[in-house]
């Protein structure tokens, strides 16, 4: 199979006034051509800083990054800042978090998403313009040609989002990563950008990275899933395989932890119990193990490997999900 992306044994870590700060522990993970991958994982888990650090956004004297990254054959670890650099936007490209901090807020929306487009492409400014508003409608934004002289701050939450993928588009990237882009929205607006992106990459025949803490937006949106946690990746299966045959107890608690529309008025969410380990200090055995309802004496002792179980399906537990041993209440 065919890979945009491969990331190989990839360590990062921060220097802290506590010390090294691990936010990422041996991952490796390769994205197929044309293909979309979930990477899903509560707050701190590190699904963030891995697809940064793909993109060699992190740098500095305070990152310690070890590893392997090869984008459409051309290791990026080995490239500098601004050979990288080179590969954004009609290789690699990211939609932010938050797109109210992504976007300058004293620039007006054309001028944003016409300026890669004159460094990139090389476009002349009347042919930027012209190209902005075919963006704009494509993002499905009404009034392009009025959305051009708007600045972010007169944009609503969905608004903004859509922009940022205009921007993010703008020069049709091979590889396009999405962190959280539905963060903050409505449910009904979550809807449409995830069929936005769901469309674009089929129109456009990008290979993307969805990034996100709730497994119900990769169930549907995704070819394949890596469940990171701690740092590590804990799970990964094609996504229809890891929701019918889940065997890592971490996924199972984030799916319970989905509220659906059959619970019941007043009923208490399922939440995943205590915190995520202390970053500078990696446990000895499973990471889950303080928080896992079925935890055994083995898994604080001795830290599990990533097994095989077939299908293409890969977890890091000593007593998967499945297996007939004695449950913790």
């Amino acid at each position: 199979m065919n890979t945009i992306l491969s990331i190989a044994a990839m360590n990062i870590k921060f220097v802290t006034p506590r010390g090294l700060l691990e936010a990422v522990h041996e991952v490796s993970l390769d994205i197929p051509v044309g293909s979309s991958v979930g990477i899903v994982g509560e707050s701190g888990s590190g699904k963030t800083v891995l697809s940064r650090a793909a993109m060699g956004l992190l740098s500095g004297s305070t990152v310690r990054r070890e590893g392997k990254v090869v984008f459409d054959g051309k290791e990026l670890t080995t490239m500098t800042r601004e050979q990288v650099r080179n590969e954004f936007g009609t290789g690699m490209a990211m939609i932010f978090q938050d797109p109210m901090t992504a976007l300058n807020p004293v620039r007006r929306v054309g001028t944003q998403i016409a300026e890669s487009l004159r460094i990139r492409l090389g476009m002349s400014k009347k042919a930027a313009v012209v190209r902005t508003i075919e963006l704009l409608s494509l993002v499905q934004i009404p009034d392009p040609q009025a959305m051009l002289r708007k600045f972010p701050y007169q944009l609503s939450g969905g608004m903004r989002q859509r922009v940022m993928i205009a921007i993010a588009i703008s020069c049709s990237p091979k590889l396009l990563f999405a962190d959280e882009p539905t963060t903050a929205l409505d449910v009904t607006v979550q809807s449409q950008i995830l069929q936005l992106l769901s469309d674009l990459r089929r129109e456009l025949k990008m290979s993307m990275v969805l990034v996100t803490h709730d497994l119900g937006v990769v169930a549907g949106n995704t070819d394949y899933v890596a469940v990171m946690y701690a740092g590590e990746i804990v799970e990964q299966a094609p996504t229809s395989e890891l929701f019918a045959n889940m065997k890592m107890p971490y996924t199972e608690a984030l799916l319970k932890s989905i509220p659906t529309i059959h619970m019941q008025s007043g009923k208490r969410l399922a939440v995943i119990e205590g915190r995520l380990p202390d970053p500078t200090s990696r446990l000895q055995g499973c990471s889950f193990a303080p928080r896992c309802p079925y935890v055994q004496p083995k898994c604080t002792a001795e830290h599990p490997p990533l097994v095989n179980a077939g299908n293409d399906h890969l977890y890091r537990c000593w007593f998967p999900l499945g297996q007939t041993i004695a449950r913790k209440q």
